[in-house]
């Protein structure tokens, strides 16, 4: 019996994660086998066990296979779950297996919106998003890989903002944090921020595919995860400028000329930011961002001390009136602070990076248009 106890003990102990499957049958064949013959052991020896009256060893026998079995179970469950966690996602992905993935520890309830009656679809290629269209599903498996890969590689993909003392005294902040999708060492950084309406975060449309593509151009990238309410958006963003600076050595970011992008809501947070500053919403006395990228709002306040902004829409975007952006610029323009304006012809509201329509390539427009303003401030 020590000898089947040794045998199971090595058997679940090995590398689960290195298993194929005909391995793990391999497994369970071999420790069924031991347990079958434990059986064996306590058949033939039950005349004798009765005769003498030691009903315990016959008992502690039958135990012993009920645990075997047990922890061949347990062992088979360990392979499946591990297989299923290091198996790259794909659009057959069920959402519940990326949230729950053991590798992103609690914030990975945040990478999609917390409010699910805000998204729709039970896998990473039948997501919806409420006030988005044009999304692109491969681009929800590229960017769920991204980061489960890196953070598997132990790499940090995700930063609270508030510590833990003051998401006691506030649970909403529990639902807040930075994602960060980094680029090349010491390189400038931009902070992403999706819409939804102040309702929900829909980053993975709006902020996630914007903070992968900019990585994938050396910038460091960060897609802030917010509290819903427009003043509260804003004094989050406004917290996550300030983490970012505090930690700009550990972060490997330059704080010169950094970039606010946003769609919809996310362009207003975007906007009045740049208009107004960090401080204005709780933050420190910090440079107002270099550029802000807007897409898609019906945003009108402006001031004279606006950094150099960037706009894009649709023709046909029947939440955001591409007329309202554009008059916007033409009195920043006035102000003589720089400005570009793109409209897209036939295309609606919450397009994202446009991948697959009249936009595609619009980010590297307004990545140029970023850089501009970088070296005129040289």
């Amino acid at each position: 019996m020590n000898k089947a106890r040794l045998l199971l003990r090595s058997c679940f102990f090995y590398n689960m994660s290195s298993k194929s499957r005909t391995e793990v049958m391999e497994l369970k064949k071999s420790i069924c086998t031991v347990a079958f013959v434990c059986i064996l052991v306590c058949i033939t020896g039950c005349g004798a066990n009765k005769a003498s009256g030691n009903i315990a060893e016959i008992e502690s026998g039958k135990e012993t296979t009920e645990s075997l079995l047990q922890q061949t179970e347990g062992a088979e469950r360990i392979v499946q779950v591990e297989t299923r966690i290091n198996e790259p996602y794909t659009t057959d992905t069920k959402i519940v297996e990326v949230i729950s993935n053991p590798v992103f520890g609690e914030y990975g309830r945040l990478i999609f919106p917390v409010d699910s009656g805000y998204y729709s679809g039970n896998t990473l290629g039948t997501l919806r998003l409420t006030w988005y269209s044009n999304i692109d599903p491969e681009k929800t498996v590229e960017i769920t890989n991204y980061l489960r890969d890196h953070a598997a590689a132990g790499e940090t993909c995700f930063y609270d903002i508030y510590t833990d003392e003051e998401k006691m005294a506030d649970p909403a902040k529990q639902d807040t944090g930075l994602f960060f999708f980094k680029g090349n060492p010491g390189e400038k950084f931009a902070v992403c921020n999706a819409g939804g309406g102040f309702a929900y975060v829909g980053a993975m449309q709006d902020s996630f595919p914007h903070a992968l593509e900019l990585s994938k151009m050396g910038y460091n990238a960060f897609a802030l995860i917010y509290r819903p309410g427009a003043q509260t958006a804003c004094e989050d963003l406004a917290r996550a400028v300030n983490f970012i600076f505090e930690h700009s050595e550990e972060l490997e970011v330059d704080t010169d000329c950094y970039s606010v992008w946003g769609g919809s809501a996310g362009a207003r947070m975007a906007a009045w930011l740049g208009s107004y500053g960090p401080a204005a919403f709780g933050g420190n006395e910090l440079p107002r961002p270099g550029a802000v990228i807007m897409q898609y709002t019906g945003h009108s306040d402006y001031t004279e001390s606006d950094p150099p902004t960037f706009v894009c829409v649709g023709e046909n975007d029947g939440i955001a009136s591409w007329r309202t952006m554009e008059n916007r610029l033409r009195n920043l323009e006035a102000l003589g602070i720089p400005t570009e304006f793109h409209k897209y012809s036939g295309l609606g509201h919450g397009f994202g990076i446009g991948t697959g329509t009249v936009a595609e390539g619009w980010i590297n427009e307004a990545v140029a248009f970023w850089e501009n303003q970088t070296e005129n401030q040289s």
